[in-house]
């Protein structure tokens, strides 16, 4: 595909947005087996439900664009993944693990909002104003996450990693 114009650089968004979502619904699933934290298994649960919510609102969005609703790669997910593999390569303590489960939320957060915060004004622009609304609803919901995940990590007691020697 060729990007050419204002609208093939928002259905590229698009796809990578796809993407995006559809590989963190598995993310989401490994983030909440791996926690021990059943604050923060809840939350990677219900988060991993809303995730669906932004698929179908994508796939509503493709249709409203005239588009086939289909990923396209995006190795910044990927690294996400790769990194969390690598770490739990290391075999970490429950409490770290946790821990290292919030900064990957958070990351995937930021990186989510960043998505959805490039794509609403090109909406904007292209006169979309409901595909804009669809996807600004996903962008709050994104950023209530985030909040959550932030103040876990505010909360978090240190204390119970131990320090190697």
């Amino acid at each position: 595909m060729t990007v050419d114009s204002t609208e093939d650089l928002f259905v590229d968004g698009l796809k990578h947005a796809y993407y995006t979502e559809q590989r963190l619904v598995d993310a989401l699933d490994e983030l909440e087996q791996t926690s021990s934290s059943e604050e923060l298994k809840s939350g990677f649960a219900e988060h991993r439900e809303e995730t669906q919510n932004h698929i179908d609102r994508l796939e509503e969005v493709f249709d409203q664009v005239d588009a086939s609703a289909e990923g396209e790669e995006d190795p910044v997910v990927e690294g996400m993944i790769q990194a969390h593999e690598e770490f739990m390569d290391k075999d970490p303590s429950d409490e770290a693990l946790d821990r290292f489960n919030i900064a990957a939320g958070q990351k995937s957060e930021h990186y989510e909002i960043a998505v959805y915060g490039n794509l609403i004004p090109m909406a904007d622009q292209l006169g979309m104003d409901d595909v804009a609304d669809t996807l600004e609803q996903n962008l709050r919901e994104e950023q209530d996450e985030l909040d959550s995940l932030s103040e876990m990590g505010e909360e978090f007691d240190y204390g119970e990693l131990s320090v190697s020697e």
